[in-house]
């Protein structure tokens, strides 16, 4: 009898190490696949945010659409005098006339700094359903350091 038999067949032992090389396969297609489908997900709203310093708009453009949020989360349409408050609705109906008489009008979203970030997004979406080109956010003027 052969003596590698004779050993085989008495002691039998189990693998105890992971193969690990079909996990390793796995995770590298899961990778390849987040990568190419995490850029799809990820939707933004196109708009300019001012850099650094606040600029006032130029005095030529008198008419302008600007879209208040209060705190509590509610929509306030200017575009001459008092803001009238709206809903999201009225807001996009408001904005959509207004656009088309005047489609070259800066339009602005004025937010508390405590609304919360879906309300001012909400917003930024029904201007740009109604047709607005570029949506700004107003800014206070930083306060600048005592020396």
């Amino acid at each position: 009898m052969d003596p590698l038999l004779a050993l085989s067949a008495g002691k039998k032992r189990q693998m105890s190490e992971i193969n690990v090389v079909p996990y390793i396969d796995v995770m590298l297609v899961l990778l390849v696949i987040f990568m190419i489908t995490a850029p799809m997900l990820t939707q933004g709203v196109e708009i300019k945010l001012p850099k650094g310093a606040t600029e006032t708009l130029p005095k030529k453009e008198r008419k302008k659409l600007i879209v208040e949020i209060n705190q509590k989360g509610k929509f306030f349409l200017q575009t001459s005098g008092k803001p009238k408050a709206v809903d999201r609705e009225e807001l996009l109906l408001w904005s959509r006339s207004f656009l088309k008489k005047n489609p070259k009008a800066p339009v602005l979203v004025r937010g508390d700094h405590r609304v919360p970030y879906g309300k001012v997004t909400e917003a930024i979406l029904a201007l740009k359903t109604a047709g607005a080109p570029a949506v700004g956010l107003m800014l206070d003027p930083p306060i600048e350091n005592p020396k």
